[in-house]
């Protein structure tokens, strides 16, 4: 080996590990940045421009005072299943301590009623109503030894159904009326085409929207032999999408959202109509990529005909069930609970 091979030799030992170093630096860095990135991401961090959260920028739920430890169980309107669905959750994610349990009558179906008879009888800590409690409620109460509040917490509204394919501009809430009691048949008497209606609704026992549609639209007038009764909001849609003249009504949440049929505008006034969904409204081929969301401003101004609030009924016993009832309320209506009840398709109610 020459003398100039000799004096190479130290040379190229420096530079590999000189290169060797700055490699094992390199990846020393890389997976600390990654490291910092990835754990970023897993937390849910809404300052990571990758992630897009969905919750309110604040855990107001956490600021609610009063909330009671324990198992408590709870039931009452079908309109509440967005509700229960999207808020509820959180609220034990936020307050592990307070445990909800919704419970389904067992020998009828679950409503407004059936809620508040289980919430009389001692069977739920606090209910979920679409209609104010009622004079004969109070009352069964009062025997019981206690007192029923209703506290509002949300802002809901009635929206009314039909097949995507009728023509129709919409309807006034008289007509509407005339149409469930039989006086109106045909869709050609509103403006429509000639072909029979077809009403379906849920029977008044099961649940506050049909009780509230039949004290306040028909003004307790019995439903026409013409009407239909149904189980469910999902099986009366089923029937609007495969029949032109069909007609339906239920809470506007469960209404607006679907592809297969469409909401009609309503009005206290003939050509007057308010429609329940933001426009331009969202045809059905852009659905479901596209949805229909609720008229929030016409809610909240009472300018949409068929509005109505959510209640927590708290039994005002001075026990653990109103301390529950009055702390999932307060808990609904915190900032972060009135944010998520508007992202389950309702209105605030603050």
């Amino acid at each position: 080996m020459s003398q100039k091979q000799k004096n190479e030799i130290p040379i190229l030992v420096l530079s590999i590990l000189i290169t060797a170093g700055l490699i094992a630096g390199g990846f020393w860095w890389f997976s600390r940045k990654s490291g910092v990135e990835l754990n970023t991401i897993n937390s849910g961090s809404t300052k990571t421009p990758q992630v897009k959260s969905e919750q309110p920028t604040s855990n107001t739920f956490t600021s609610v005072k009063d909330v009671p430890t324990g198992l408590f169980n709870y039931g009452g309107s079908t309109s509440w299943a967005p509700i229960r669905l999207v808020v509820d959750p959180a609220i034990q994610a936020a307050r592990p301590e307070f445990r909800l349990r919704y419970v389904e009558p067992s020998n009828t179906s679950p409503g407004s009623g059936t809620g508040i008879q289980s919430l009389i009888d001692g069977q739920l800590a606090f209910a979920q109503s679409s209609r104010p409690v009622l004079d004969r409620e109070l009352s069964r109460a009062q025997q019981r030894g206690f007192s029923l509040k209703q506290i509002p917490v949300a802002i809901d509204g009635l929206a009314v159904a039909v097949n995507p394919n009728l023509n129709i501009a919409g309807l006034t809430v008289d007509q509407l009326k005339s149409i469930y009691t039989g006086k109106i048949n045909n869709w050609s008497q509103v403006g429509g085409p000639n072909i029979p209606i077809k009403p379906y609704s849920r029977r008044i026992a099961d649940g506050g929207t049909v009780e509230l549609f039949v004290q306040d639209i028909l003004g307790g007038q019995a439903f026409s032999s013409n009407v239909e009764f149904i189980s469910t909001t999902t099986q009366a849609l089923q029937k609007l999408a495969a029949s032109y003249g069909s007609i339906y009504y239920a809470s506007a949440p469960e209404v607006i959202p679907q592809c297969s049929i469409k909401a009609l505008p309503l009005g206290r006034t003939q050509g007057q109509y308010i429609p329940p969904y933001q426009e331009p409204s969202v045809l059905p081929s852009e659905c479901p990529g596209k949805r229909n969301k609720l008229n929030i401003d016409a809610f909240q101004s009472g300018k949409y005909p068929i509005t109505r609030n959510l209640f927590v009924v708290v039994k005002q016993n001075s026990q653990t069930e109103q301390q529950a009832g009055v702390a999932y309320a307060n808990l609904l209506l915190t900032e972060q609970g009135q944010e998520l009840i508007s992202q389950a398709g309702f209105v605030k109610i603050r």
